[in-house]
């Protein structure tokens, strides 16, 4: 079982449990994180695997960005400036 690994090539061998714990605070650190999120997911490991986990995470932040500018968005425009109007009146 331990062959398997070493039989396949390096472009679709599987990643581990720890390499993944691993990427994810590596993704995790604030600018340095954004700039490897997305240089993995151009392809530049080589490893199909890596790639398609840092496309994801990606598209998870991508996500979260929008929904945050969406309810930033809402509070500023319908709360926000109600409470605006009345602090400068």
């Amino acid at each position: 079982m331990s062959d398997f690994n070493n039989d396949v090539p390096y472009e679709y061998r599987p990643l581990g449990a720890w390499k993944y714990f691993w990427l994810e605070v590596l993704f995790s650190i604030p600018v340095i994180g954004l700039i490897f999120t997305i240089v993995f997911a151009c392809g530049a490991s080589g490893n199909k695997n890596l790639t398609n986990f840092a496309r994801s995470r990606f598209c998870v932040l991508a996500l979260v960005l929008i929904i945050a500018l969406i309810i930033i968005a809402i509070t500023v425009f319908t709360g926000g400036m109600s409470s605006l109007v009345s602090y400068f009146s």
